[in-house]
């Protein structure tokens, strides 16, 4: 089964930094900060302009993207954590 989003929405596979402090101690869930990158999935066709053409979307299937703190849809498929977003919640494209 796969997530195609519509109009200017996105998929993007959620990705988790490991995070460990300099002594070597891993932190816990419980006190992680939640996760604000992911990789895109999937893109929607674009929002549809006052002229009724589709203004396509600046982030594309690969891109690594920040995202807004709570934006978005949390979805789990298949052991794997996704997230469907608009595409104005995507601040970044990393490079």
């Amino acid at each position: 089964m796969a997530l195609k989003p519509l109009a200017d929405r996105i998929v993007i596979k959620v990705i988790e930094d490991t995070e460990q402090t300099s002594g070597g101690i891993f932190i816990p869930d419980s006190a992680k900060e939640k996760p604000q990158k992911g990789e895109v999935v999937a893109v929607g066709e674009g929002k549809t302009n006052e002229k009724g053409e589709k203004e396509p979307l600046e982030v594309k299937v690969g891109d690594i993207v920040l995202y807004a703190k709570y934006a978005g849809t949390d979805v789990k498929m298949d052991g794997v954590e996704y997230k469907i977003l608009s595409i104005k919640d995507a601040l970044a494209i990393v490079e």
